[in-house]
């Protein structure tokens, strides 16, 4: 039976709405919020990234409007989340690692879709990073959050490596899924390794 890329997209694009509408509850734990707050932040987080993506390159109605099951993927993963919180042993942990799952699923998702659009090699890139981090950007503005992408650990430039990866992988003509697959895994491991072991790029702007 071959392989049916447009489901895969389809599957990776909902685990990383669910993601990180996940991660944006946590956040809202956190803050101790209300369901509702779960649902509002968790939402704004998982469709946030794809907004703008699709706002950016003119496919409007943005993709949550024209197929209204985003938005319940985001309330029912935010509202689960809000019965779930409580038992995890460290909100802050967790927020961290649903987070760099989604950076990783939306970084080969974004690029893929724009590709898909007709975009130049460039400016898919760009739509791979900007669908990965501007969900967390909008989960930290509306909690009031330290921005994470403003971290010294690898942040934007782990969704960056994922879209090239995918990219790169693409252009060899290899089975579809292995090009998705890599660039998953090159963003998610490459984060994984920056939260794992601290890992940071040289900031000459630091002081000593």
């Amino acid at each position: 039976m071959p392989f049916d890329i447009s489901a895969a997209v389809n599957m990776m694009s909902l685990a990383a709405v669910a993601v990180f509408a996940i991660s944006g509850a946590l956040d809202a734990a956190r803050h101790r919020m209300d369901i509702l707050g779960f649902m509002l932040i968790g939402t704004a987080t998982g469709i946030g990234g794809g907004t703008l993506r699709d706002v950016l390159l003119g496919d409007v109605p943005v993709f949550w409007i024209r197929e209204p099951v985003w938005i319940l993927v985001c309330l029912v993963s935010s509202a689960a989340t809000y019965f779930v919180a409580p038992k995890l042993a460290s909100l802050s942990r967790a927020l961290v690692w649903m987070d760099a799952v989604g950076l990783a699923l939306f970084s080969v998702v974004g690029i893929k879709i724009a590709l898909d659009f007709g975009t130049s090699p460039l400016i898919a890139i760009c739509m791979g990073v900007m669908t990965a981090t501007f969900g967390g950007i909008a989960r930290d503005v509306l909690c009031g959050s330290n921005l994470t992408l403003m971290n010294e650990e690898l942040y934007i430039t782990t969704a960056l490596a994922g879209s090239v990866a995918y990219l790169s992988l693409n252009y060899l003509s290899l089975p579809e899924n292995f090009d998705l697959l890599g660039g998953f895994l090159v963003a998610f491991v490459l984060r994984a390794l920056a939260i794992q072991f601290n890992i940071k790029l040289p900031n000459p702007y630091k002081k000593a």
